[in-house]
């Protein structure tokens, strides 16, 4: 539905985007994920017809964005970084007008506003000047514009910003529930945003792309060692030690307040049978045994940072090199 080849923006002699590949299959809702400044909303506003690549091409639903605008337009709801309201106008007169632009007849447009209005919560401010609106009303006035049509693409860009937690969580489930039906790709900062609402991630990072996949199949392709979870009831003073001069085991970080030890252990190896059998056997009291994952947080850290054992692909993106060594660990929070 959404395809990007060879993408390159030049502001003058500023590259902001350099060589961004990548695609969105119909229904599929995907998280475009980089730090600020990182090319997100350059890339928003290519797809959206709003500016023009400098080179490469970008197709939405079969239609190029440089060459047929019109046609991606009519395809696409769009949210940009700061909504493009009036701010003389009240919630009903700004979405009427939009969808007067956007070419709905009266019957679409009824339903239409009847449909946003209960999906965002609009229907109490409905009447009032969009200038009297907080801050968080005004996005769900820009995110009503973009759903308006009901349209088969939706490109947004950092939808929930300037909501409050409450609202966050409604907006991030609205977007859930659009997928299959939608076409939808957003772009954030804020990684649990990327976790809860989206299928895939592309990080992308100084305008190159550094990784495409699920938050899981990225964080199984970068973890360089397995990670085991222990709790013991009464551990010995030196059972970090002990731990550590067990076979696969790499390092270990102990927690003297919870009785809690985090071990990294060979690649590949599951040594929970191994541990529990050690520590029960020992009648030290097993309390908590479990594999941890790389979080999406350690992956962008680790491919945001230049951190070695990272190499550029030919079409511009990156990959962990497969013989990096297992010692070498992102940071974690």
């Amino acid at each position: 539905m959404i395809e990007v080849q060879g993408v390159t923006k030049r502001y003058g002699d500023h590259t902001a985007i350099e060589r961004v590949t990548f695609s969105v299959a119909k229904g599929e809702v995907l998280a475009f994920l980089g730090p600020n400044g990182a090319g997100k909303t350059s890339t928003m506003r290519i797809l959206a017809c709003y500016m023009p690549a400098t080179e490469g091409t970008a197709r939405v639903a079969g239609f190029d964005c440089f060459e047929q605008p019109l046609e991606v337009k009519r395809r696409i709801g769009y949210l940009p970084e700061n909504p493009p309201l009036y701010q003389e106008l009240t919630v009903t007169e700004y979405l009427t007008f939009v969808g007067r632009i956007k070419g709905m007849n009266a019957g679409e447009l009824r339903s239409g506003l009847a449909r946003v209005l209960e999906r965002l919560a609009l229907g109490s401010v409905r009447r009032r000047l969009i200038a009297n609106l907080s801050r968080g009303y005004q996005q769900r006035v820009g995110l009503a514009q973009a759903l308006l049509n009901d349209p088969p693409v939706l490109i947004l860009d950092e939808p929930t910003l300037g909501l409050d937690p409450k609202q966050i969580i409604e907006i991030r489930e609205l977007i859930k529930s659009l997928a299959g039906s939608h076409t939808v790709i957003l772009s954030t900062h804020i990684l649990p945003e990327a976790t809860a609402v989206c299928q895939r991630v592309v990080i992308i990072h100084a305008g190159r792309i550094v990784a495409e996949d699920t938050p899981e199949q990225l964080s199984s392709r970068l973890r360089r060692s397995e990670k085991i979870s222990v709790v013991v009831k009464t551990p010995p003073p030196d059972l970090a030690d002990r731990f550590r001069a067990l076979p696969g085991v790499l390092n270990v970080f102990a927690s003297t307040e919870t009785g809690g030890f985090l071990l990294e252990c060979d690649l590949g190896r599951d040594l929970r049978e191994e541990l529990a059998r050690f520590v029960v056997g020992n009648g030290w009291g097993l309390l908590e045994l479990k594999t941890v994952s790389m979080t999406l947080e350690d992956v962008f850290l680790l491919l945001t940072q230049h951190e070695e054992g990272m190499e550029p692909r030919e079409d511009g993106a990156e990959e962990a090199r497969q013989e990096t060594a297992p010692t070498q660990e992102p940071s974690s929070t």
